[in-house]
């Protein structure tokens, strides 16, 4: 049953500094990867595996993690596979020298979509894996075809049967070439998590190049791993016989900078974003100066000034990175529906991607969507009402749209929202929002 909702009052610009928190997108494939951390491959199979019990080559040290619910799942399928994890602020401490499980429980997969990246980590952990098809958000189909295809092609034996899957580890080709039919992150973070480990050199080509991939690419490379390519489409993967943990800061979540982003123009407010790297954003960056907007990046600090009334924007396409992100489309939708003009975006990423419409029409916006189209007609005005979250990203438009609006706008199904920010009435809250949790 739903426990809290949001209330929000609109009409107050967001005004002042909100520093961003580390990337939900990255700090969880980087979680999986904890657990190829003091093991050690004896031959080119998954038989032969010794792992370490004692010392510090199983402990790894994640600073800038934020306080997200998929990030406690991801946790909690850990302590599952017997490792022991600490978390003193931001910093999440995994020891996975004694972890042997290789089962995740229907209850944990179903807490998260993400989950399917344990995947590839637990079978280069212990050389087998049995979980059942992940949940989460409904967006439409999210085939893990690539994942088991790529991961056959490198020797994994793959039953599936009642929504089960049940992988074995065979014996690594010396050498895998892979090519991805579509730029799959999952896909990818998987392959690279099965590969880190063991002997032979694995090539990803049409790999993700999501900066998320570039950051779960760096801890292991942290961790001992060869892995050169990264932000390419041709990702190179050598094995090697045992990773070590480490210290390692994730990256900075852009899909919640570009969220501020979205507050501020939709408020005709005034917002510096610290502890971003822009560089991850030219093409969210791009969106927002296109509706009107002063966007300035510097080294790790992003001000946007939304003074002028919002234009419309012709077209926005989602696209792989580095084009525009599926996870801001909702954001840019929210912002848009209050732009002079009429607005086209065209979502390639996800068929389900426009759970935000129905609500913000109940808000007054103009939404009309038809399968990989909407077709937005910016209005004056925007009114409170009673809305629901369906997924998290349309959770955070809904946020946007009501601080942009005129009364009061009561959001439920926040755990929804809770998957991917930290305390989002907090950080709003601190830069003028009327914004409460009850």
């Amino acid at each position: 049953m739903e426990s809290s909702r949001l209330l929000v009052e609109g009409g107050r610009k967001i005004e002042g500094e909100i520093r961003v928190h580390g990337a939900k997108n990255s700090v969880l494939p980087i979680l999986a990867a904890t657990l190829l951390c003091g093991i050690r491959h004896t031959n080119s199979g998954n038989a032969g595996i010794s792992r370490t019990r004692t010392g510090e080559a199983g402990i790894s040290v994640i600073h800038n993690t934020a306080s997200l619910s998929d990030a406690f799942a991801a946790m909690r399928i850990l302590r599952s596979l017997g490792c022991e994890i600490s978390r003193e602020g931001s910093t999440v401490t995994v020891c996975s020298a004694n972890a042997e499980g290789d089962i995740v429980s229907d209850g944990l997969m179903h807490e998260m979509r993400s989950s399917i990246v344990f995947l590839g980590a637990i079978l280069g952990r212990v050389g087998r894996c049995r979980l059942s098809f992940p949940g989460g958000c409904e967006l439409g189909p999210r085939p893990i075809d690539l994942h088991l295809e790529a991961l056959r092609r490198l020797g994994v034996k793959i039953t599936e049967g009642h929504g089960i899957l049940d992988c074995t580890a065979g014996v690594r080709p010396l050498s895998a070439d892979i090519t991805l039919s579509l730029p799959s992150v999952g896909a990818t973070e998987n392959i690279m998590l099965y590969s880190a480990v063991g002997s032979g050199e694995t090539v990803i080509r049409n790999a993700a190049r999501e900066p998320e991939i570039s950051d779960l690419a760096g801890y292991l490379i942290k961790c001992g791993a060869k892995i050169s390519g990264q932000g390419t489409s041709t990702l190179v993967i050598d094995g090697v016989p045992e990773l070590h943990g480490c210290e390692y800061s994730v990256m900075p979540d852009r899909i919640e900078a570009a969220t501020y982003m979205g507050a501020a123009a939709i408020t005709r407010g005034e917002l510096m974003l610290t502890g971003v790297r822009p560089a991850d954003m030219y093409s969210c960056m791009s969106v927002f100066s296109e509706m009107g907007c002063g966007v300035y990046p510097y080294d790790d600090k992003i001000f946007i000034s939304a003074r002028k009334p919002i234009s419309a924007v012709r077209t926005v396409r989602t696209m792989p990175y580095p084009g525009f992100p599926t996870d801001c489309q909702p954001i840019v939708m929210a912002v848009l529906s209050k732009s002079q003009g009429t607005s086209v975006i065209v979502e390639n990423i996800f068929e389900n991607r426009f759970m935000a419409a129905p609500e913000l029409r109940r808000m007054g916006a103009n939404i009309k969507a038809e399968g990989k189209v909407a077709v937005i007609e910016g209005v004056k005005t925007l009114y409170g009402a009673p809305v629901r979250a369906h997924d998290l990203r349309a959770g955070a438009a809904l946020v946007v749209a009501a601080l942009g609006a005129e009364g009061q706008t009561e959001i439920s199904n926040v755990h929804y929202i809770d998957r991917g920010y930290e305390s989002i009435e907090t950080a709003l809250s601190s830069v003028g929002a009327d914004l409460r949790r009850i």
